[in-house]
This record gives structure tokens, C-alpha cells and sequence, in this order.
């Protein structure tokens, strides 16, 4: 006898063995000819294997005709071809042991459809249900997918600090870390005496890992950085977490078109691999969330992702006769239904844009010859808009601290960024990408609190 998963059990391959099952009870049937059909699921794959319990067994009355969904169990048995339609094994107990009960009055999750709204209440057991099961092991292969792609290519991957005194975005939006007594704060004057507190300074949760993974770049090559990041953002919209993870890719001697072709390699592995390994779940998002979801993917695994200039997209938007809620101007940043017209109605396939001015985008973006608009590029894909942003970054000292100084920014602060120009500047490129909002893209999910374990929100940190 030895021990398997349900995944394992499901397959052909597994007629004839002994095994012990471990898992949670969806449904139980009981047959009038005397014995049981279980529903068991361990996490392992979207569909359950079938266990069939013959009223024989020592605790069948006792135990077994009173197990309800939620309550886990150890069936010991031999895996059978199944006679039904739609399963191609079941397992025939030998014994059925019972780890722990969920009483039906209490247990939350019984056999009905519950709201994604209900169950954000339930983070602790909606992992148990169908949908949230699928969006754990899609963005579990993504994540893989993540880390095959960059390691193959010879990247290192590198764990930039999560605490940092630098705002790499420059808006202001960080969350502030103290140890200080908030009732009764150490003052100069009439300002806090942050020399007072843990660092001896004013110290934030980090909005991006950029201007560290620069460093290892301009060092060591291709680096990335795969981790959590924090945005003090009052926003309560499908979109916006203040907690998610990012991954953040650096390149030495890239050009903005190094890095453009990067990113679509990057996006299309993401995609093969989700149809690939999650082949159960992704037919399951596409025949319950959305009907779309297995074209798209497989949209951005076979055509050639377009590559417009920011001033180009903007004629094509003010020719297109379309009402937009926002007005479309150059020198205005694009919106979601801006960068979805794009891909979902005029190309119909990703777009990469680039050139955009420099007013709007951060100053370590390099600017072009033309003054106006600076090496940027954001990957634009259907049903979600831009998911990845880039760029090439600013290698020349005497710009790159005025562009500074233009956003309000002390270059004294930043004066190991700076040292980078200093010593051996290179052209340089990178691009991050929001795990998040690749998963909600890649699932169909419609609310980025759906494809993370635990959202943190404005008024929300429950769990």
C-alpha cells in the first residue's frame, strides 16, 4: 500500500494498486443496495476521485453515513476503473477512518454557490471551494513559471529589502514603519525626531525592488526580484490591492527593444504553462467565470504582440469615434478602457506601447533625443489592459539628476542610485510585472482580491 494524491488516484495508470487516500468530503451519496459514494478532494487537482464505501465496513452506520462536506478522512482501498461516465477510476474502501468532522449547522460551505463577496469573510475556507482550489494552483504555476523562465535565461534572482528609506515611484503612497510611540512621538521643534526611531530615520514598506535590483544588474547582469510589495493607496476598486506581489526583471546592455521582446516571451511563457499544467482549472474558469478565458490565453501564446508609440495610439484613440469616460489628449496617461479599446477592438491581439511623455512617467525613465517623451513601455493585453511596465532606464548622470530635481526629488537621497552613473554607467532596461493582476488575467477573475490568499484593503486586514 502506499500513500497518493487524488490527482494521482484520477489516473488510468493507478488500476490495481493499494493505496491510502488523504482528503476532505465534498459530497456523500448513500445507495439503497448498501453502501456509500464519497466525493474526496486534497487539493492536489480540480476534480475528486470517487470512493466507494460497502455498508460492511466496521463503521459504516456509525461514521461514514454521517460524514458531511468538510470533514476529512483516510480511505484505505484499491483503485478500480470506474463503470461511470465522466471518471476514469474510483476507489473501493477497505477502511474509511475519520480525521475530523464539520458539523452541516456550522460549516459554512455546504453544496450551493456562494458569493465571491460571502466568501472574502471566509479566507480561512474558501480554498476549499472549486473556484478558489483553481486560482491557488493557476497562481502556483505561475509563480513556477516565473522562476523557469528567468533561470533559464540566466538571470539570478535576488531579495531586495523590503523596508527602505527610498520611494522608487515617487507618489508618496508608502506605508511609514516605526517603532516610535504614536501618543507620545520624540520631537525637534515642531516636526517628529525620527533620529529617535529604529533606524534613525524615516523608513517605509517598499513600493517596488527597481532601484535595488539595479544595482545587482549593473553588477552581475540579468537579475530579478520576486517578491512582496506595498502601495498606500485609499482605492477600493477591483484593481487595487495595498499588499501584492511583484516581479521585477534588470538587464545590463538592454535597449528598450532588449526589453520589449523580453516581456513577450516572459507573458507567452506564462500563458503556455497555464494551459499546459492547469489544463482542469483553465476549463474551469473558461465554462464558469468567463467564457473568454481559454482564447485569450491562447491569443497571447500565438500572435505577435503589436508595438505602437504612445503618440501613435493616441491618434488611433481620438479617431476612433468613441465616447471615452476619460478624454484622450497627448500628455494625458492612458486608462484601462483606453488600453482595452486597443487590444480588444482595434488589434485584437496584445499591443506594446512605448515613447511616452515625460511629464507622466518616473524620472529614472530615459529620456529621448526629442525632450518630450522618455524610453517607457507598457504590455497592454485584452480584458485587463496594461500588465506589465518598463522601461529603459536614465544611465546618464547629468539627466537623470535633473529629471530629479524636475519631480520634486532630493538627488542627495538617492546618491547610491546615482553612484551607479558614476562608476561604469551601461544602458540598462527593466519591467515588473503584478502577480495579482497576471492571475485575475489569466483566470478571468474579475476582482484582484479573488487571486490573492489574504487581500489587504483600506479598512481590511482581516486573517
Amino acid at each position: 500500500m502506499e500513500k497518493i494524491s487524488v490527482a494521482q488516484a484520477r489516473q488510468t495508470e493507478a488500476v490495481g494498486r493499494q493505496v491510502e487516500l488523504n482528503g476532505w468530503v465534498r459530497t456523500r451519496r448513500d445507495s439503497k443496495g448498501g453502501f456509500s459514494f464519497l466525493e474526496l478532494n486534497d487539493g492536489s487537482c480540480f476534480g475528486n476521485v470517487q470512493v466507494v464505501a460497502d455498508g460492511k465496513l466496521a463503521n459504516y452506520e456509525s461514521e461514514i453515513k454521517k460524514l458531511s462536506a468538510g470533514a476529512s478522512v483516510r480511505v484505505v482501498g484499491e483503485v478500480r476503473a470506474s463503470p461511470a461516465q465522466g471518471q476514469a477510476t474510483e476507489v473501493h474502501a477497505q477502511s474509511v477512518s475519520i480525521y475530523g468532522d464539520a458539523d452541516p449547522e456550522t460549516y459554512q460551505l455546504q453544496k450551493k454557490r456562494h458569493s465571491f463577496e460571502f466568501l472574502r469573510t471566509l479566507a480561512h475556507l474558501r480554498p476549499r471551494t472549486n473556484t478558489f482550489g483553481a486560482v491557488a494552483r493557476v497562481r502556483n504555476c505561475v509563480c513556477r513559471s516565473i522562476h523557469d523562465f528567468f533561470q533559464e535565461q540566466g538571470f539570478l534572482y535576488v531579495h531586495p529589502p523590503i523596508i527602505t528609506a527610498s520611494d522608487c515611484e515617487g507618489a508618496g503612497q508608502m506605508f511609514k514603519v516605526t517603532t516610535l510611540d504614536l501618543a507620545k512621538p520624540p520631537r525637534q521643534g515642531d516636526t517628529v525626531d525620527y533620529q529617535q526611531d529604529f533606524f534613525g530615520r524615516p523608513t517605509y514598506l517598499t513600493v517596488s525592488g527597481q532601484l535595488e535590483a539595479e544595482i545587482f544588474a549593473c553588477a552581475l547582469g540579468k537579475v530579478y526580484t520576486f517578491g512582496p510589495t506595498f502601495r498606500a493607496e485609499n482605492s477600493n476598486t477591483s484593481r487595487h490591492l495595498a499588499e501584492f506581489w511583484m516581479v521585477e526583471p534588470e538587464m545590463a546592455f538592454y535597449e528598450l527593444t532588449d526589453n520589449m521582446d523580453l516581456a513577450e516571451a516572459f507573458l507567452k511563457r506564462i500563458c503556455r504553462d497555464a494551459l499546459e499544467r492547469c489544463a482542469e482549472d483553465m476549463k474551469f474558469f473558461n465554462e464558469r467565470i468567463d467564457n473568454t478565458a481559454l482564447a485569450t490565453l491562447e491569443g497571447v501564446v500565438n500572435s505577435e504582440f503589436v508595438r505602437l508609440s504612445y503618440t501613435e495610439a493616441v491618434d488611433i484613440l481620438q479617431e476612433s469615434g468613441m465616447a471615452f469616460e476619460f478624454p484622450v489628449a497627448w500628455g494625458n496617461d492612458l486608462q484601462a478602457e483606453h488600453e482595452r479599446y486597443l487590444t480588444e477592438q482595434t488589434f485584437k491581439r496584445p499591443v506594446i506601447l512605448y515613447d511616452y511623455p515625460s511629464k507622466i512617467k518616473a524620472f529614472y525613465m530615459r529620456l529621448n533625443d526629442d525632450g518630450r517623451t522618455v524610453r517607457a513601455m507598457d504590455v497592454l493585453v485584452p480584458r485587463v489592459g496594461e500588465i506589465i511596465g518598463g522601461s529603459q532606464r536614465e544611465e546618464r548622470l547629468d539627466i537623470l539628476t535633473r529629471r530629479m530635481q524636475e519631480q520634486g526629488l532630493n538627488p542627495e537621497v538617492y546618491w547610491w542610485y546615482l553612484d551607479l552613473r558614476r562608476y561604469g554607467t551601461v544602458p540598462h532596461s527593466g519591467f515588473g510585472l503584478g502577480l495579482e493582476r497576471t492571475v485575475q488575467f489569466v483566470t478571468g477573475m474579475a476582482n484582484i482580491r479573488d487571486v490573492i490568499p489574504f487581500p489587504r484593503v483600506p479598512g481590511s486586514a482581516e486573517f
